[in-house]
């Protein structure tokens, strides 16, 4: 049994660590509202230009659509972009989000098709490159990025656009946690090449003309050329953003578990050395009135 300094000790350690966390889970909640507002900000301009998109696909297909929108024709080389959180203390949204692309690369795989990864953010490095090694094409360390802007995605980006240039990807796939409130964080597949053109919720978008009847110069593929690679690169900042957001909302309710089970375990602790420190107590006075009774 532990003396009762041992357990003073320990009583004091928990005390330290219920401080730490619930000093996290304070700083959690402040930097939430904002990233929950950038999030919800990025949603408008992500659905205005996939609207656009839309109604200018509509116009374009066979032979001259743009390859970002058709495709190469092909399903057997897929690219696999993880984007989770750099730290942790976070619950499980970095670890779902991991678990959800290993199981749809496992599954590409049983098929018999090439898959290679890109990981965004710390937390997304080390399982790779444990399960699937030299498959890591690229990674990317955003704990530097206090402002996640389209600088910040420009590299990410670019690197995609250079490995399905390359022939080495067919298909690139987006895996993220989708923000939907401080409780609930989704872990998401968004499909970029060949783009599907979706809002902030996954469905697919119909662009209501409300009757009119848009010319473009130069033409739709010419000015799909251009948008598509930008498409590319809002779509991965809105992921980014949503991370973000779902990554504070996690850790401010993991934070705040901790923070409650310390407090309970420190009312158990205290119980115990209370009732130790009476035992000891008592069997010193029992010890002091044998004695006294023995003289």
């Amino acid at each position: 049994m532990a003396s009762l300094k041992e357990m003073r000790n320990r009583i004091g350690s928990v005390k330290s660590t219920q401080k730490i966390t619930k000093a996290l889970q304070m700083v959690a909640a402040a930097k939430l509202r904002r990233a929950q507002e950038a999030a919800q900000a990025a949603r408008p301009y992500a659905d205005r230009m996939a609207s656009v998109i839309a109604n200018l696909a509509a116009s374009v297909s066979g032979p001259g659509a743009p390859v970002l929108l058709a495709g190469t024709g092909r399903d057997h080389k897929h690219l696999i972009t993880v984007a989770v959180g750099d730290s942790g203390l976070a619950g499980a949204i970095n670890s779902s989000v991991v678990r959800a692309a290993r199981d749809r690369a496992q599954e590409l795989i049983a098929q018999g098709k090439e898959v290679r990864f890109i990981c965004v953010g710390k937390k997304s490095f080390a399982p790779f490159r444990r399960l699937f090694g030299d498959k890591v094409i690229a990674t990317f360390d955003l704990s530097k990025s206090k402002v996640l802007t389209l600088d910040t995605a420009e590299p990410i980006a670019t690197r995609i656009l250079e490995a399905f240039a390359a022939g080495e990807a067919d298909v690139v796939t987006l895996f993220y946690s989708k923000f939907k409130n401080v409780v609930s964080q989704v872990p998401t597949a968004k499909q970029l090449i060949p783009a599907i053109v979706s809002d902030a919720a996954g469905a697919a978008v119909t662009p209501d003309l409300k009757g009119g009847v848009y010319s473009y110069e130069p033409d739709e593929a010419a000015i799909l050329e251009t948008l598509l690679p930008r498409n590319l690169r809002v779509q991965i900042l809105s992921a980014l953003l949503e991370n973000k957001a779902g990554f504070y909302a996690s850790q401010m309710s993991a934070m705040d578990n901790a923070t409650r089970n310390a407090g309970d375990l420190i009312l158990a602790l205290t119980k115990q050395y209370n009732r130790s420190r009476q035992a000891q107590i008592t069997k010193e006075l029992i010890e002091i009135i044998s004695g006294a009774e023995a003289l």
